[in-house]
């Protein structure tokens, strides 16, 4: 199960800090995971990926298929242009004129995560699905509950550049418009009336008496 380097690709659906039950089988096995999605016209990257799969194919003839090779093997890369093979249903908008396949680690096995240094990267927010960089997998023969096919195995990734995120995540930016800050003192004890001599003018006092002490908090008279 040689390792392979595939470079400029996208991710999807990246849950490579925790290992998860997928979606769709909570008491599923926990991994972590990847989609991948590799642009059509990058015709390198799939090269290297059609080499893999045959090589796979060649030694799990061998190690899991009792030397007789299946005549159509189930293959985990997938036309993003067509649908999914779990449900017949169209792949999302982000994986038109790409091809897309999925690649996980076992719990005990978490995947390296680094940057365009090979430095690791720590902080999770910086990584997130819609962002670029290059993957390691490993594609491997296996031969489970009768299916037999081609899988492929999570080794690592490298971030290169960002991307558009592909969530819908809504942030606190988005949803809203700052607002202006109260008056304290209003708000704590009510605005004092609009009306009356007092009210209009709480500083004056009749003709030779002395001007009367005003709170600062409430607007009145002490």
């Amino acid at each position: 199960m040689a390792a392979v380097t595939i470079n400029d690709v996208r991710f999807s659906y990246l849950n490579v800090f925790q290992a998860k039950a997928p979606h769709n089988n909570p008491n599923g096995e926990a991994k972590f995971s990847v989609t991948i999605l590799v642009p059509k016209s990058n015709t390198q990257a799939k090269a290297i990926i059609d080499q893999a799969i045959a090589a796979a194919i060649d030694a799990g003839a061998s190690t899991k298929w009792n030397n007789v090779r299946p005549p159509q093997p189930a293959i985990c890369v997938h036309d993003g242009d067509g649908v999914r093979p779990s449900d017949g249903q169209a792949f999302g908008e982000e994986c038109k004129g790409c091809w897309v396949f999925t690649a996980s680690a076992k719990a005990d096995h978490p995947p390296f995560v680094v940057d365009a240094q090979v430095q690791p990267i720590i902080d999770p927010t910086k990584v997130y699905s819609g962002m670029w960089g290059n993957v390691s997998v490993s594609f491997f023969a296996y031969n489970s509950a009768g299916k037999k096919g081609i899988g492929c195995g999570l080794n690592g990734l490298q971030k290169t550049r960002d991307g558009e995120p592909l969530s819908a995540r809504v942030t606190a930016q988005d949803a809203f418009q700052p607002v202006g800050a109260a008056n304290p003192a209003a708000a704590a004890f009510g605005a004092p009336p609009a009306s009356g001599y007092n009210a209009a003018m709480p500083s004056q006092a009749p003709w030779g008496a002395a001007a009367p002490q005003i709170n600062p908090f409430t607007g009145y008279p002490m």
